[in-house]
């Protein structure tokens, strides 16, 4: 017996928020930005978007495109590169010199402060 290629539905990455607008609760899903689910209750949202999401990957499944793998399930090797103008790099590199740190750790630092 193969095992189930669907993903796990309570791996992916949920919020469940209220909506002024629409004076109810609106779930979404992170691995999914284009759909959403609107309910009184954030329990319902939430059961209301993963319910939708089970027929949603099943119907991506049977057209044979690819489905999200949820980010919890992603590996990720702690780097990625940015571009930026050569005078904002000049300037962060400036700053990283004047606090007495290198530019990665100068980034870094101002990246966890956002």
């Amino acid at each position: 017996m193969q095992p189930d290629p669907r993903p796990e539905i309570t791996h992916y990455t949920y919020r469940v928020t209220w909506s002024a607008e629409d004076r109810e609760f609106v779930a979404t899903c992170a691995e999914f930005p284009s759909l959403s689910w609107l309910a009184p209750s954030q329990i319902e949202a939430l059961q209301g978007l993963e319910d939708l999401l089970r027929e949603v990957i099943e119907d991506m499944q049977e057209q044979g495109e690819q489905v999200p793998q949820p980010f919890a399930e992603r590996s990720y090797s702690g780097k990625f590169n940015l571009r930026v103008g050569e005078s904002l790099h000049r300037e962060l590199a400036v700053q990283a010199a004047e606090d007495g740190m290198s530019l990665n750790q100068y980034v870094l630092r101002r990246l966890r402060a956002a």
